[in-house]
């Protein structure tokens, strides 16, 4: 066993290789923040006694997913090759998944949003349809979306490194990190409303950088993550001041 691996781990005695671990490590957790708050927002509809199980299957699925993606790297490779041409760009089977991805994710948070901002409209039917997601609907609809983010993750990783042993070290603890987070970020979001609406404009950003990217135009990602942090931080000094007042206000009576 240990013979058969050790092509996939001669990177160890290297100092160079163990930084692009570590570097590439941080970039998957970074990456995997778009997925984890969708999985939270998305679990939170479902009942209680589900919420952790869902979390779990969809984590685990997106892990399963990577893996599966690295094991056939070459053909994710070839998925960045273009397929046709039109408007002057050639679209990749990777820039069609993007912008199907992109879609998915601006429908979705914007029907959210919409139900967030307006609960009162077709309240009945909102209410009938949040019934209705079923655990293998949450299931399914986070496959989806690990499916896209699980190929833009694996093409980073190609691009960071040639070493198999450090993509899959990296996937696997990345995907530990999500893990471990997802049940206090869903627990966090649920309890802060505020939030919620502030993640939903966080999905709706990264569907449309998806869509952007699939079309060609690429936004560094540290632009993207900038804005999201310091939109949380905003977000945070206005839950600190609500908080304050509402301890003002009730040593006052």
């Amino acid at each position: 066993m240990i013979e058969f691996l050790a092509p996939y781990f001669g990177f160890i005695n290297d100092p160079t290789a163990w930084v692009a671990l570590l570097t590439l490590i941080a970039l998957e957790v970074v990456l995997g923040i778009d997925n984890l708050i969708f999985i939270s927002i998305l679990t939170n509809k479902l009942p209680e006694a589900q919420r952790a199980k869902a979390r779990r299957l969809g984590i685990g699925a997106a892990l399963i997913m990577r893996l599966v993606l690295l094991a056939t790297i070459s053909f994710i490779v070839a998925l960045t090759a273009p397929v046709f041409t039109a408007f002057g760009h050639g679209f990749s089977w990777r820039d069609l998944i993007l912008i199907a991805g992109g879609l998915f994710l601006v429908w979705k948070a914007t029907k959210e949003i919409h139900h967030s901002v307006d609960p009162e409209d077709h309240k009945d039917e909102m209410v009938s349809r949040t019934l209705q997601l079923s655990m293998g609907a949450a299931i399914f609809q986070i496959l989806l979306l690990d499916l896209v983010f699980s190929i833009d993750s694996i093409i980073t990783a190609v691009g960071m490194t040639d070493e198999i042993g450090i993509m899959y070290i990296a996937v696997i603890v990345a995907v530990t990190v999500m893990l471990l987070a997802a049940t206090p970020l869903a627990k966090f979001i649920e309890k802060n409303p505020t939030i919620v609406m502030l993640a939903l404009g966080f999905l709706l950003m990264i569907g449309m950088t998806l869509i952007a990217d699939g079309f060609g135009y690429h936004v560094p990602k540290g632009y993207i993550y900038a804005a999201m942090g310091f939109s949380a931080l905003v977000e945070g000094l206005n839950m600190l001041q609500r908080n304050r007042r509402r301890k003002s206000s009730g040593s006052g009576h």
